[in-house]
């Protein structure tokens, strides 16, 4: 059976003004907002906007100022109602919903955290926090337990006597998102709601909520006109421009494949070592054994990839560990018939596959082989050599200089084949070819490029 999406929106227009219908047909065929529509007496807010919100992800929609991205999320709400297409939430079309149905869907569904607090400022904050169950009725017992429960989630228990003037902006921007999960909807709408704030009071209000959706898993669609937080919050990113969506995708997708200039421009500051991540720039293992296979095995794999280690897996490509060429040799001689006894964790560093680049520098140096790259599941998933994390760091400068690669730039570190170096096989001057060295052996140590046992 097909899930049905949280937020579903299709063909959404908003256009204000007496000739709004007619503006529609000709956003329909392309016309710009501020160009072809001069002659209307009307104002285009959003234009075709067309996405799914998945149920339990954090969507953020990013755009600078006037680009009709705070009309949007009050659509998705009823909050104004579309001049074209629909709205669904769980399957239900609310542009065809009566006034007393969409007021229910409101308080059953959907909540709304604001930009400006919007507290009663004569009412307490355990009673602010509990206003939306007041409004749906519940009996005073429920809200008061509900809104105390809701106010400990958001590290406010001890403040629900106090006045919203006694708090700081950042506590009472808490007070409404204390609001919203007091309420028990699934879906929170959030219009910029920590823009108000001061940047560290606003990074921790930004760690609270990113705790608070990994416990309650809620459907939150964010509005921003802040990068930076659009790519720490969002699990997708929606990016407007002059009414209309122009790139969806991860925060990773984005940086790394922007649809247009202006979404290129728009990324071109983001520091993407925060954003992107071990599995960008990992590349395939050359030397991996089972841990049934005999270290004669290792021994040859070993020689083979002119590499310093093995990377062993178990069932279901579980990462075990490391064998290296002095300890595959020791187990042959002494006539070990599986690398069981003599695998080791202790040899290569591991990172999970989600870990930003900036967090994996210490590894790589600290790390005498290529990092192991780890999936949730615990399989190897790739290695990160030195010269591949160095390659990439330089690519990730020009890109943030230039979208085109400059002649004799770093290869990126995303390409599906392994990267090479080339390095002599002979003293300069001797007349000796030379050949292409994979660069995992590259980032190794010289005196253990050969993988010999002894």
């Amino acid at each position: 059976m097909e899930t049905v999406s949280a937020l579903t929106v299709k063909s959404l227009y908003k256009v204000y003004g007496n000739r709004a219908d007619k503006a529609v047909e000709l956003l329909r065929d392309g016309a710009h907002r501020d160009e072809k529509l001069a002659g209307l007496p009307v104002t285009a807010a959003v234009i075709d906007a067309n996405f799914e919100v998945r149920r339990g992800e954090i969507f953020v929609v990013m755009g600078l100022s006037g680009s009709g991205k705070s009309t949007l999320i009050r659509m998705l709400n009823g909050l104004l109602t579309p001049t074209h297409g629909t709205v669904e939430v769980d399957g239900v079309d609310i542009t065809k919903l009566k006034p007393a149905a969409l007021r229910r869907l409101r308080r059953e569904k959907i909540s709304m955290v604001f930009q400006h607090f919007a507290l009663l400022p004569h009412r307490s904050v355990l009673d602010n926090a509990g206003y939306a169950l007041e409004v749906a009725g519940r009996p005073r017992a429920e809200r008061r337990e509900r809104a105390q429960q809701a106010l400990r989630m958001v590290g406010l228990d001890g403040w629900a006597d106090k006045l919203p003037q006694e708090l700081s902006g950042g506590m009472r921007q808490r007070v409404g998102l204390a609001r919203a999960l007091a309420a028990g909807t699934d879906i929170m709408l959030m219009d910029e709601a920590f823009s108000a704030l001061d940047p560290l009071i606003r990074r921790e209000v930004q760690d609270q909520l990113l705790e608070l959706q990994a416990e309650l898993g809620k459907t939150i669609v964010f509005i921003t006109h802040d990068l930076n937080e659009a790519m720490r919050l969002g699990d997708r990113i929606a990016v407007m421009r002059d009414g209309r969506i122009v790139q969806i995708g991860t925060a990773e997708e984005i940086l790394t494949d922007p649809s247009n200039d202006y979404v290129a421009q728009f990324v071109a500051d983001v520091d993407r070592t925060r954003i992107l991540t071990a599995s960008s720039v990992m590349e395939r293992p050359l030397g991996v054994v089972d841990v049934n296979s005999g270290p004669r095995v290792a021994s040859r794999v070993l020689r083979d990839t002119q590499t310093s280690a093995v990377y062993v897996t178990g069932r279901d490509k579980r990462f075990l560990g490391t064998v290296t060429a002095d300890e595959a040799a020791r187990a042959v001689r002494d006539g070990k018939q599986n690398l069981q006894e003599i695998v080791s964790t202790g040899y290569a560093r591991t990172v999970a596959d989600d870990t930003p680049v900036a967090d994996i520098f210490a590894a790589c140096a600290e790390s005498p082989a290529p990092v192991a790259v780890i999936d949730a599941a615990g399989r190897l998933a790739g290695v990160i050599p030195r010269v591949t994390l160095l390659s990439a760091l330089g690519s990730m400068s020009a890109d943030a200089t230039d979208d085109t690669t400059a002649p004799g730039a770093a290869v990126p570190a995303t390409d599906p084949s392994p990267a090479t170096e080339t390095a002599r096989t002979a003293p300069a001057g001797s007349g000796a070819a030379t050949r292409e060295v994979p660069a995992q052996v590259a980032a190794e140590p010289p005196a253990r490029l050969t993988g010999e046992p002894a």
